[in-house]
C-alpha cells in the first residue's frame, strides 16, 4: 500500500472512529450503558489504528508524522483506560482518559502546524481547521474530565460536544487530507 493510500485509508478510519466514540459518549441517544462503552472503546481502537496508519505512510519525518504518532499514543492511552477499568469510574481510569485526550489534543495541533510548511496547498486548510477542531474537541473532553473529577457536575455535556468537535474537525481532515493526496500522487511527491 502506498505511502498515500495509507495516509487517506488512516484519516478514513480515523473519522469513522471519532464518530463512533462521540456516539457512544452521547448520553442524549439512550443506548445502554454496555453499547456506550463498546462505542467508545472501538471508536478509539480505530482512532488510533488510523492515526497509525497516516503516520506510517509519511514519506517523511515530520510534524505531521509526530502530531500522528502522539495522537496513536493518546488514543492507546483511553484504550488501555478502557478496557482496565471498563465503566468503573475511578480517579485512576478518569485521571488516564484525560492524559488521553490531552495527547491526542496536543497531537492535533502538532500535526497541524506542518501544513504551514507542505509543499503543496491543496487541503491546507480544510486539515488546518480539521486539525484545530480536532485539538480543541479533545481539549474540552480533557476538560470535561477533569472537572467531574473534581465533582463539578454537569460538565458531561461538554465532554459530549467536545467528542462531536472532534468528530467534524476529523471529517473536515479527511476532506482536506484526500484533496492533499490526490494533488501529491499528481506532482509525484511524498511528504
Amino acid at each position: 500500500m502506498s505511502g498515500h493510500i495509507k495516509e487517506i485509508f488512516g484519516s478514513a478510519i480515523n473519522t469513522i472512529g471519532t464518530i463512533q466514540a462521540a456516539i457512544g459518549s452521547t448520553p442524549s441517544f439512550h443506548l445502554s450503558k454496555e453499547t456506550n462503552y463498546h462505542l467508545r472503546l472501538v471508536g478509539n481502537v480505530l482512532q488510533g489504528t488510523g492515526s497509525a496508519l497516516s503516520a506510517d505512510g509519511q514519506g517523511t519525518i515530520s510534524l505531521e508524522k509526530l502530531g500522528d504518532e502522539i495522537q496513536a499514543i493518546g488514543n492507546s492511552t483511553v484504550i488501555t483506560s478502557l478496557v482496565l477499568y471498563k465503566w468503573s469510574n475511578t480517579p485512576t481510569e478518569q485521571k488516564l482518559i484525560i492524559a488521553g485526550n490531552w495527547l491526542q489534543a496536543l497531537g492535533s495541533f502538532i500535526g497541524l502546524t506542518d501544513e504551514f510548511f507542505d509543499s503543496t496547498a491543496v487541503g491546507r486548510i480544510e486539515n488546518i481547521v480539521g486539525g484545530l477542531l480536532q485539538g480543541i474537541g479533545n481539549s474540552l473532553q480533557a476538560i470535561s474530565g477533569t472537572e467531574q473529577l473534581k465533582g463539578i457536575s454537569n460538565q458531561q455535556s461538554l465532554g459530549t460536544i467536545g467528542s462531536w468537535i472532534q468528530a467534524t474537525g476529523a471529517a473536515i481532515s479527511l476532506i482536506g487530507q484526500v484533496k492533499e493526496e490526490l494533488e501529491e500522487i499528481a506532482l509525484n511527491i511524498n511528504e
